[in-house]
């Protein structure tokens, strides 16, 4: 695993092209960098919305918004009490991504309280989501479902989300070796595709 001590824009879009991210380590100025393997991937035309969530979705108790709140979400997702590797360095990084355009945020709101989020890094057709959270009860998962519905209408073909988790298995994440995830993440970065 390789560590640096700094963390800049062009470090880490180079290291997506090639398959890694980074996290902090506590709220130090340290990184590391991931590759795993296997690699999780969310196929979009394998979504599972599960009866209750595509109810929960007709009901629009909640206001979506995109790239509205790109700070506030990464903060949401860094507000976590078993600890965090999403420290002060990496949000200003992440930032500046999400300035360029190589970043976006999915919001969801309760009036004007943010009640959950997602983000995540777009290259070419591939989105790279990182992290989710909620404060109100099924938030994460309507972003989510509304993250899949917006890379499906501007036609990505690569939802990365790293890792495996029984939560997320039950939204149809799959697990796939390093050298298919390669394969994919090569054609779909030479896709030009828009977010907003």
């Amino acid at each position: 695993m390789r560590v640096t001590l700094e963390l800049t824009t062009e470090m880490v879009e180079a290291a997506y092209r090639h398959g890694i991210f980074p996290m902090a380590v506590d709220h130090r100025n340290i990184f590391t960098w991931h590759l795993p393997e296997p690699r999780a991937i969310l196929p979009l035309d394998s979504f599972h919305c599960s009866r209750s969530l595509a109810k929960l979705l007709r009901q629009l108790r909640f206001e979506i918004t995109f790239d509205r709140a790109f700070r506030e979400v990464m903060e949401g997702c860094a507000d976590r009490p078993e600890g965090t590797w999403i420290n002060r360095r990496l949000i200003e990084v992440y930032c500046e991504l999400f300035a360029s355009g190589k970043a976006h945020s999915v919001e969801v709101w309760t009036g004007e309280t943010l009640a959950g989020g997602t983000y995540g890094v777009h290259l070419g057709g591939a989105f790279m989501a990182e992290s989710k959270f909620h404060r109100v009860r099924d938030a994460s998962k309507v972003a989510l479902a509304v993250l899949v519905e917006r890379l499906r209408a501007q036609r990505f073909e690569l939802l990365d989300v790293q890792y495996l988790t029984p939560h997320l298995a039950r939204f149809g994440v799959i697990e796939i070796p390093s050298e298919e995830y390669d394969r994919r993440l090569k054609r779909a970065l030479r896709l030009v595709r828009t977010f907003p």
